[in-house]
């Protein structure tokens, strides 16, 4: 994570020495495909510690299957709330703030179709792996080092924002409370599952389907 923070620092640097980077659109590919693998690897870097130490699965840190449709629209509307409170936060801090994002992450967006669903690929590797990493992992584990279940939580989202820090500070700052808003839902409900969902889809939006509603948040 220490290393991808860098690199996305560097990047950012690079841009702003070169404007003409800002509004070239690079080939992404080998950029999402980097991603998705980096992900896969977070998700094997947990595996193999749990698995090593024997007291609980990836399935457990998930939270286990859905057992019913019940369950699956209770974890689906959760995960509707809590982007919407996400999105309020969101427009909050920018209004305040200003928008707090980087031109040269807008440049790695996708536009072609290949691009698109690799974007979306990359969003649900990213939801998913994120989500067990920070919220399954590292919670537990900081929640277990300090005794507090909360403070698992305010640390896990501290790791979660410096871990972004190539997106500037003012993104650093709205994906700490991103990770903190996380926690808790994940926390309160016992599960991953409407996390990473939620996890999922704000990126995608994020990435992609924002641009098809270009009037909607300046009308709020």
């Amino acid at each position: 994570m220490l290393g991808i923070t860098l690199a996305g620092v560097l990047f950012q640097r690079k841009a702003q020495a070169t404007p003409g980077m800002l509004v070239q659109h690079p080939n992404v590919i080998p950029t999402y495909l980097s991603i998705i693998a980096a992900e896969l690897g977070l998700i094997w870097g947990v595996w193999a510690g749990i698995k090593d130490y024997g007291v609980t699965t990836l399935r457990d840190l998930t939270g286990g299957r859905w057992s019913s449709a019940k369950d699956v629209l209770i974890d689906c509307g959760l995960g509707v709330i809590v982007w919407l409170i996400w999105i309020g936060i969101q427009l909050g801090i920018m209004k305040l703030w200003g928008s707090n994002e980087a031109k040269s992450v807008a440049a790695l967006f996708p536009q072609s179709p290949i691009e698109i669903a690799l974007w979306m690929l990359t969003s649900i590797s990213a939801g998913f792996a994120e989500e067990i990493a920070f919220r399954g992992y590292f919670q537990k584990q900081f929640a277990a080092i300090t005794g507090s279940v909360w403070a698992g939580v305010l640390l896990q989202g501290l790791l979660f924002g410096v871990a972004h820090g190539y997106q500037g500070l003012r993104a650093v700052v709205m994906i700490v409370l991103f990770g903190w808003l996380y926690g808790a839902l994940a926390q309160w409900r016992g599960s991953l599952r409407p996390g990473i969902i939620t996890h999922a889809w704000s990126d995608i939006y994020a990435g992609y389907l924002y641009q098809f509603f270009p009037n909607l948040w300046a009308r709020i």
